[in-house]
């Protein structure tokens, strides 16, 4: 009876197990960081979330006592919180608005036409966001101040449409740029007025880049406090609100209040990600 010996190469088996996980980690690591790259990014937001469910004993909150959901069922128990939050909202809305409409004018002149001072117009458009906050708010405190104009809510106001303005500008000319200008020459030659083909066809390619740039608008204006703090004489928003609390104690409503703007700021993404899975469904079948 023979007997057949089988015999390993040497440092086979070792070598497997290794190689396997070499592969399996090159597979995975931008998935890996991508993960953890989200993880460090809402981990402050959970703080947050578990904190507003929080019952300090004193006028802190910053070390975990008890659980209560007092401040939810009371958000505005606290003095002009709610006042500050809505005043917020408010100035961000015009922002937004103000800094939509008149970044996208901006941005189709830059994209679409030549002029002399097109070269000196895109550098004053990026010269918002490369200098420093501080620089662009004591500046215009100081303009505000040389022409006798009080502080408060049309100071802000005009503070952030100036400096939500080149975000938007930046948003609408990367999609205006991007855009075939085959397709409204093909709806020109199917006879559609300057207007319909504005309306019907360039508007909705670029409404991208437009809602992109509305969103950063509104995010940047709602959470803006140096300029804000420069320019808004005795009128407090929600971030200057939050700002002097924390001074002299920080209520849980201010948790409940992030909470509930980080948690619509996420149905809004979820909402707009099932949009575009159905648009894309129903264009396959």
């Amino acid at each position: 009876m023979a007997v057949h010996e089988t015999t390993n190469a040497p440092g086979t088996g070792a070598a497997r197990t290794p190689n396997r996980g070499l592969r399996w980690l090159r597979r995975n690591i931008v998935a890996m960081a991508g993960l953890a790259t989200l993880g460090y990014l809402i981990l402050p937001n959970i703080v947050v979330m578990v904190f507003s469910f929080n019952k300090p004993n004193g006028r802190f909150n910053y070390q975990w006592q008890r659980f209560s959901t007092d401040a939810w069922s009371d958000p505005c128990g606290v003095a002009d919180l709610c006042g500050s939050l809505g005043l917020s909202l408010q100035l961000a809305l015009w922002a937004t608005i103000g800094a939509t409409v008149l970044g996208t004018m901006i941005a189709f002149a830059l994209a679409r036409y030549r002029f002399r001072a097109r070269a000196g117009v895109n550098t004053l458009i990026f010269l918002p966001m490369a200098m420093p906050e501080v620089v662009m708010a004591a500046s215009l405190a100081t303009l505000f101040l040389n022409m006798g104009i009080q502080f408060g809510f049309w100071t802000i106001l005009i503070a952030h449409i100036m400096f939500c303005l080149s975000f938007v500008v930046t948003a609408v000319k990367a999609r205006v740029m991007s855009m075939d200008p085959r397709l409204e020459q093909a709806a020109q030659d199917l006879y559609a007025s300057p207007v319909q083909t504005f309306l019907r066809v360039t508007l909705p390619i670029a409404a991208p880049g437009i809602a992109a740039g509305a969103l950063l608008s509104f995010a940047l204006s709602f959470d803006d406090f140096i300029i804000t703090n420069f320019n808004a004489g005795s009128t407090v928003t929600f971030p200057m609100f939050v700002w002097g609390s924390a001074q002299r104690g920080t209520p849980v409503q201010i948790n409940v209040i992030g909470t509930a703007m980080f948690l619509v700021a996420v149905l809004c993404v979820l909402a707009g990600q099932l949009a575009g899975n159905r648009r894309k469904r129903s264009k396959r079948s």
